[in-house]
């Protein structure tokens, strides 16, 4: 369990779920605008992008669960209510955006069609392979990653020997926690809690004679070498982006600049197969999500094939209604959803790292309730509602400004819920 090859193998498993096509078109532009601060704009990405998203996976490790036991110390109804915004999230925002990443990336340089024939295509094709499930998704896994990042690290070496490190001006007020929140978007956090459950389940079918601890110590290697993998290609990216600054027009979209680059980088042909490749890419992300979200409505259900079948329709159906926007679209439209559900994420994650002896029941239900408290401000931010905005009546809480209002309330109340049971056993124990 414990030899290098199956850390190797569970790393690049895990590199696979996280490193989707829509990862890859986040961290250029970040760059891009970042200019001089690109480092601090990086550091800040990664932190929501691959770090906590790491921390999910030893979560994962040490629960040996589904994403069921990340909340149900909380409460049972609470984890069910959860669990169920998380996957009609998934299927209402990244997956249809994978469509729309297709169509800007692969389909608009070359025919000039409209967003919404690409998408009912896709989803189409997508329903196909999620009621015919197939090997090819898992051949074509394996190829495209490694090919992708091949290409990846192509371009992020043609650029750093070629171009003189110069920087522009950020256009970022806080660049730290503007690349915090830019990271939500790569839905990573999320990810590791849905689908971290899967390599749970392949560990547990390779080796049944395993032993927890055995387990636990592959998934946390596995886990900390694909997050620093993450890292570095993340860190290449958001670097290219930003020596790339005087080259493209200020308003470019995410979806151009990675084109632009690797065109200028790699040339036409290599171009296209960044196209294809990504698009590849985008339509596996796809079938994982509305066949995760089915396997879970039939979990729901009892084991209902007819859950299941209905569960991928409506998955399909909102890929096509959602599809047929641009990617800057359903971004922004994921947003306040995300300046919600992120917080609790990351809260449940982290609490479920933590040593059961600061992690009690009162201690999740003190901290978890805090967070979504103050994540109310941040998301009426977010919508543009006055009462969050400079000026309103909830601008007096710490960190407001920045849309991570939640973060110094969550951690005092999870200090004071643990500084007052040792307290009040030291008054016990010395008395007056």
């Amino acid at each position: 369990m414990k030899n290098h090859k199956e850390i190797l193998v569970t790393a690049f498993a895990l590199f696979s779920l996280f490193f989707g096509a829509g990862n890859l078109i986040f961290p250029p532009l970040l760059g891009f605008q970042s200019g001089n601060m690109w480092w601090l704009v990086a550091l800040g990405f990664c932190l929501s992008a691959v770090l906590i998203p790491i921390l999910g996976i030893l979560a994962h490790a040490k629960l040996q669960g589904t994403i069921f036991d990340f909340g149900k110390k909380v409460s049972p109804t609470f984890s069910l209510i959860y669990s169920v915004i998380i996957y009609v999230i998934c299927v209402a925002l990244p997956s249809p955006r994978t469509a729309s990443v297709t169509h800007e990336i692969a389909v608009l340089p070359f025919f000039d069609t409209p967003y919404i024939l690409t998408s009912i295509i896709y989803f189409i094709l997508v329903f196909i392979f999620v009621m015919n499930r197939s090997k090819i998704l898992d051949l074509l896994g394996k190829f495209l990653t490694p090919t992708i990042i091949l290409i990846l690290i192509a371009i992020i070496a043609i650029t750093l020997g070629t171009i003189d490190f110069n920087f522009g001006t950020t256009v970022f007020e806080s660049p730290f926690t503007h690349g915090i929140q830019e990271g939500y978007q790569t839905f990573d956090a999320i990810a590791a809690i849905v689908v971290g459950g899967v390599i749970i389940v392949s560990i547990n079918l390779k080796n049944k004679h395993a032993t927890y601890e055995d387990k636990k110590v592959l998934i946390r290697k596995a886990g900390w070498l694909a997050g620093l993998s993450l890292f570095l290609i993340y860190l290449g990216l958001i670097l290219t982006g930003a020596l790339f600054y005087d080259d493209f027009d200020a308003t470019i979209s995410r979806t151009a600049l990675l084109s632009g680059i690797s065109l200028k980088t790699l040339g036409n042909t290599a171009n296209l197969l960044v196209s294809i490749l990504v698009s590849l890419a985008c339509f596996t992300t796809a079938v994982g999500v509305v066949a995760g979200t089915s396997d879970f409505a039939k979990y729901l259900f009892k084991g209902s094939d007819k859950a299941y079948l209905i569960t991928a329709i409506l998955g399909c159906l909102f890929g096509i209604l959602m599809g047929q926007f641009n990617v800057n679209m359903i971004i922004n439209i994921a947003i306040p959803a995300l300046m919600f559900i992120y917080p609790i994420t990351i809260i449940l994650i982290l609490l479920n790292v933590v040593p059961d002896k600061f992690g009690s029941v009162l201690v999740f239900r003190t901290v978890v309730i805090t967070t979504i408290i103050f994540s109310v401000p941040d998301f009426l931010n977010s919508i543009g509602s006055p009462l969050a905005s400079e000026g309103g009546i909830l601008e007096w809480i710490p960190l407001q400004k920045y849309s991570v209002g939640w973060v110094l309330p969550a951690v005092l109340s999870f200090i004071v819920v643990n500084v007052i049971p040792s307290t009040k056993k030291k008054e016990v124990h010395n008395p007056k």
